[in-house]
C-alpha cells in the first residue's frame, strides 16, 4: 500500500499496536516503568472490549488473572470493580484446580480499563490504524578475516559462524511504525497486540462482513508489512453465540445459577469487604434433539462446513455445529444464559456459538427451553483473522528475527482474554527491560501458569487457537491460584511494577505462614473428653493418645479452621494466611514430591543455549533434530527437550557438545587474560 504524503513524525520509547486485553497490559507495564508509550487502536470505544462472553477467569484462566495481578498487572483490579457475579469453581475438588470466575459488566469493564489508561502517566492513546512496522539492519555483515592463533581457531570460528548466521537470517531491529495516514512514529520497541482484527471478516451463513468483532473496523494493511519482514502468518477462526433480549426469555424453564455467598476478589490488593455485593444470576438450560435436527439439516449453509472459512478453529471451544457433528451420541448440550451487564438487556448464550444463517439461528435457538420466543439482539457469527506462528518468538515474546519487536495475545495464536492479558503483560515488561538494559522476565513451567502458556506457544506446534487448561501444567499443586502472590510478587517487585509496601506485606505473610505451620507441628492435643467430643462431632476417629494439630489437620474431615476450638493459644491471623497453612499441611507430601520434580526440571532449564546457534555444527544430532533446533532456537536445554522431533538421545548429544563448547570458551578467556596480563 502506498502511504499518503504525510510528514508528521513523533518519537516514543514504546509503540503498542492494539488496545485489547493484551495491548492494555503491555502499554500499562511500559508506562508504569517510566517509558513514553503510545497505544494505537482502531477505535477508542473498543478498549478492552469483550466481544465474546463478558467474563474473566474460569478453570485455569483464573490462575492467569491472579498471576497477572501478582506481577503488577491490571486485569484483576478492574474485574473486581466491575463484576456482577463471582464464583469459585471446583470447590468440591482439591485446591490445585480451584479457580475464580467472574461475570463482568461488559460496558463497565471496558470503560474502567479506558479510565485506567487515560489516567496513567507517560501513556498516550491514539485512534489510528498501523499499516507498517519499520525496521533496519541490526548487524554489520562484513565479517573481517583475522589472523588468529591456531589454538583459538575452533571457538573463534564458532563465534564468527554465529555472526554470519545472524546475517543470513537477516536479523533486523525495529525503529518505528507508520499509520495508514502516512504518519511515522519512531520508537525503541514495538509490541503487536492486534487480537482478531488483522484482515478480519465475520460470517453469518451466506452473509460476510469484512469487519472486526462487534462490527468494528478491521485492520487490513499490517499483514503485508509483517510478511515482507519475513514473519510467518496463520489464518485462525473463532466464533461467538447470539445475544438474546432478556425480556423474551422465560427463566422459569431454566435452572438458576447464583454466585458465591462469600465473594473472593481476584486482586490481592482488593479489600474482600468491598466486593461483597448483590449479584446477578446466570441460568442453565439445554439443547435437545429438535435443536440438533435443525442444525444437521442446515450444515451446508454453515461457512464452517461449506468450506468458506479457511482458518483453523479452537478444538476446546467448538461451535454448536461442531458439537452436534462430533458428539452425535449426545442428546443434549449445556447452555449458560448470562447477562452482559446491569444496564443492558442482552444475554449471552454460552455454549452455542455458530456461523449458521440468521433464519436458522432463530429456528434452533427457539427450540431451547426458555428461548421459545427469543428475540436476537446480535446474531452469532464466526470470525477469521490473521495471526502469527508463535514459534517465531523467544520466551520473552520478542521475535527472533527482529530485535525490539514483541507480540502478545490472540495475535500469537492463543484464545481468551486471560491468555491475552498475560502475554501482553510479559511482552510489555520485556520490551521495557530491553530498553532499560535489564534482563528479561522469563517465567518457566515450574513458576507460573503464564510460564506454561508461553512455553507451549513458543515451543510446541500449535495449529489451532491455544487455550490454557489446568491439565497443561505439570506442577499444578505448586501453581495454585491462592498462592500466586507468594510465587510472583517478588518478580513483579524486581521489574518495578510492585510497590515496596506490597512486597513487604507478602514477605510478612510468608513468614506468618511458616511460623504457624511450625507452631501447630509442636502443639500436642491430649485424648481428653473435650477433644474426643470434638472429634465425634465431626465423625473423626477418637484419639488413643496425644496427637499434634498437624496430624489432625491432615485428616480429610478436619481442617485448620475447625481445630481452633481445641487450639486455645492460636494467634489471630488473616484468612489468606490460614488458608495457606491448611493447604501446606494437608498436601505436604504431594507438595514436597512436586518440589523434587521441579529440582530435576530446573537442571535442564538452567543450561542455557546461545541465540541463533548453528546446530548443523553439532555432529551426532539427527537431521530432524538439527532442523527443529535451528528453526526454534531454544534458549535452554530444557526448552530443547520439549520440541517435537528432538529425542532424549539428541539432548544427550547436545549436553556433551555444550560441555565442550563452554570448556573451549573458558580456555579462550584464560588465554586472552594471559595475553592482557603480558601486556
Amino acid at each position: 500500500m502506498e502511504c499518503p504524503k504525510n510528514t508528521f513524525r513523533e518519537s516514543y520509547d514504546v509503540v503498542v499496536v492494539g488496545a485489547g486485553h493484551a495491548g492494555c497490559e503491555a502499554a500499562l507495564a511500559c508506562a508504569r516503568l517510566g517509558l513514553e508509550t503510545i497505544i494505537f487502536t482502531v477505535s477508542v470505544d473498543s478498549i478492552a472490549l469483550m466481544p465474546c462472553n463478558p467474563n474473566i477467569g474460569g478453570s485455569s484462566k483464573g490462575h492467569l488473572v491472579r498471576e497477572i495481578d501478582a506481577l503488577g498487572g491490571q486485569m484483576g483490579i478492574n474485574i473486581d470493580r466491575t463484576f456482577i457475579q463471582s464464583k469459585m469453581l471446583n470447590r468440591s475438588k482439591g485446591p490445585a484446580v480451584h479457580s475464580l470466575r467472574a461475570q463482568a459488566d461488559k460496558a463497565n469493564y471496558s470503560m474502567e480499563m479506558r479510565k485506567t489508561l487515560q489516567s496513567t502517566d507517560y501513556l498516550t492513546i491514539k485512534q489510528a490504524e498501523v499499516s507498517e512496522v519499520i525496521t533496519e539492519s541490526l548487524y554489520d555483515c562484513n565479517i573481517k578475516n583475522q589472523e588468529i592463533n591456531q589454538e583459538k581457531n575452533q571457538f573463534v570460528n564458532d563465534t564468527e559462524k554465529a555472526k554470519k548466521r545472524n546475517c543470513d537470517l537477516q536479523i533486523k531491529k525495529v525503529v518505528g511504525v507508520r499509520t495508514v495516514s502516512g504518519a511515522r512514529y519512531d520508537c525503541k520497541a514495538v509490541i503487536l497486540c492486534t487480537g482478531t482484527y488483522l484482515r478480519a471478516r465475520c460470517l453469518t451463513g451466506e452473509m460476510i462482513s469484512y469487519t472486526g468483532p462487534n462490527g468494528l473496523m478491521a485492520a487490513n494493511h499490517l499483514t503485508e508489512s509483517l510478511k515482507n519482514s519475513g514473519i510467518e502468518m496463520f489464518r485462525f477462526k473463532t466464533g461467538t453465540p447470539a445475544r438474546i433480549d432478556s425480556r423474551s426469555i422465560d427463566f422459569s424453564k431454566m435452572q438458576e445459577q447464583k454466585g458465591d455467598e462469600h465473594i473472593v476478589p481476584f486482586s490481592f490488593t482488593t479489600d474482600p469487604e468491598e466486593v461483597q455485593i448483590d449479584q446477578v444470576s446466570c441460568w442453565l438450560t439445554y439443547t435437545n434433539e429438535r435443536t440438533h435436527d435443525i442444525i444437521r439439516a442446515n450444515l451446508d449453509r454453515s461457512p464452517i462446513y461449506a468450506g468458506v472459512i479457511e482458518g483453523t478453529g479452537p478444538r476446546y471451544c467448538p461451535s454448536i455445529e461442531d458439537k452436534v457433528v462430533k458428539f452425535s451420541d449426545k442428546d443434549r448440550h449445556q447452555l449458560f444464559i448470562e447477562p452482559e451487564g446491569i444496564h443492558t438487556n442482552e444475554m449471552y448464550v454460552g455454549g452455542m456459538s455458530s456461523s449458521l444463517p440468521e433464519d436458522v439461528q432463530y429456528a434452533m435457538y427457539r427450540t431451547v427451553p426458555g428461548l421459545e420466543h427469543a428475540k436476537i439482539v446480535r446474531c452469532a457469527y464466526a470470525i477469521e483473522y490473521d495471526c502469527i506462528n508463535p514459534n517465531q518468538l523467544y520466551p520473552s515474546l520478542e521475535f527472533k528475527k527482529i530485535y525490539g519487536l514483541f507480540s502478545g495475545g490472540q495475535f500469537n495464536g492463543s484464545s481468551g482474554y486471560e491468555e491475552a492479558a498475560a502475554q501482553g503483560l510479559v511482552a510489555g515488561i520485556n520490551a521495557a527491560m530491553q530498553i532499560l538494559g535489564k534482563e528479561p522476565l522469563i517465567l518457566d513451567r515450574s513458576e507460573a501458569y503464564i510460564g506454561v502458556l508461553i512455553d507451549d506457544l513458543v515451543t510446541k506446534e500449535n495449529h489451532e487457537p491455544y487455550r490454557m487448561m489446568t491439565s497443561r501444567a505439570e506442577y499444578r499443586l505448586l501453581l495454585r491460584q491462592d498462592n500466586a502472590d507468594l510465587r510472583l510478587t517478588k518478580k513483579g517487585y524486581q521489574v518495578g511494577l510492585i510497590s515496596e509496601e506490597r512486597y513487604e506485606w507478602v514477605k510478612k505473610k510468608e513468614k506468618m505462614i511458616k511460623e504457624e505451620v511450625e507452631r501447630v507441628s509442636h502443639v500436642i492435643v491430649g485424648a481428653n473428653p473435650k477433644t474426643q467430643e470434638f472429634l465425634e462431632r465431626y465423625q473423626s476417629v477418637p484419639l488413643n493418645t496425644g496427637s499434634t494439630l498437624t496430624e489432625l489437620i491432615r485428616r480429610p474431615e478436619l481442617n485448620y479452621d475447625l481445630l481452633s476450638e481445641i487450639d486455645p493459644n492460636r494467634p489471630h491471623l488473616p484468612e489468606e494466611v490460614t488458608e495457606q497453612v491448611n493447604i501446606n499441611i494437608k498436601y505436604d507430601g504431594y507438595i514436597k514430591r512436586q518440589m523434587k520434580q521441579v529440582e530435576n526440571f530446573k537442571k535442564l532449564e538452567n543450561k542455557k543455549l546461545e541465540k541463533n546457534f548453528d546446530y548443523d555444527a553439532v555432529s551426532g544430532l539427527r537431521i530432524e533434530a538439527k532442523q527443529k533446533l535451528n528453526l526454534y532456537q531454544p534458549v535452554s536445554i530444557g526448552q530443547a527437550s520439549r520440541i517435537s522431533g528432538v529425542s532424549p538421545a539428541d539432548i544427550s548429544v547436545l549436553l556433551v557438545y555444550l560441555e565442550q563448547y563452554y570448556h573451549n570458551k573458558r580456555k579462550l578467556d584464560d588465554m586472552e587474560k594471559e595475553d592482557n596480563d603480558g601486556l
